[in-house]
């Protein structure tokens, strides 16, 4: 079985974003992906207050997982151990798309320390970081909570007018939604970047050891 996690935070990515590389990756490495969970409520609560998350993935051991990036399991690093172990301890394969690298029980350790330190250094970096927007990302819209819906229809190639009627809203706003969020090449799989050869050995290197 394969699940995707999507956990939009203020800081980095938006939902869309993941979404977008989420489904590329899927579609490109011949993934049918059996379910969808976007996680709207955990924002950055502490582990033991998204019981919604863990009772998720405590009822999907064994699966398939695709997530864009390490932090939208957790930005606290005591919450981000404890998921990889648990996930690591329940066979879990997880796809981290960013990183074009999978771990599982019987990866690296490096590998997975390596993930884990990318994020630390991406945390201990916060400080220098721009208020505001992140770079590229889009504002929210109330097409948002259709995304899901909208990329099938296009996979099913429905008209807009069609999606509009049966979602009840504006077919000029829903087409300028469409067109904005680029979600035909994201119903296909288009916007995925070519993976490195060696992503596991540039995961690994990218860990800085303390002077």
């Amino acid at each position: 079985m394969v699940i995707t996690y999507v956990r939009p935070d203020k800081n980095f990515d938006a939902a869309l974003e993941q979404l977008q590389l989420i489904n590329s990756y899927a579609i490109s490495h011949n993934l049918s992906v059996d379910d969808e969970f976007i996680d709207h409520v955990s924002q950055n609560k502490r582990l033991n207050e998204r019981t919604h998350v863990t009772e998720y993935f405590q009822s999907k051991a064994g699966c398939t997982l695709l997530i864009y990036d390490v932090w939208v399991l957790s930005t606290d690093m005591e919450d981000l151990i404890q998921m990889f172990s648990c996930l690591l301890k329940n066979e879990f394969n997880v796809h981290f798309i960013k990183q074009s690298v999978i771990i599982s029980s019987k990866s690296s350790v490096m590998l997975v320390l390596g993930l884990i330190d990318q994020l630390r250094q991406t945390l201990q970096n916060d400080s220098k970081k721009v208020v505001g927007r992140p770079k590229g990302s889009k504002s929210n819209s109330k097409f948002d909570r259709y995304i899901n819906e909208i990329i099938t229809y296009i996979k099913e190639k429905k008209s807009v007018s069609e999606m509009a009627r049966a979602l009840k809203v504006s077919r000029s706003s829903l087409k300028d939604y469409i067109e904005s969020r680029e979600l035909k090449q994201v119903a296909f799989g288009s916007l995925l970047p070519i993976a490195p050869e060696n992503a596991e050995e540039q995961v690994i290197n990218t860990i800085i050891c303390p002077n």
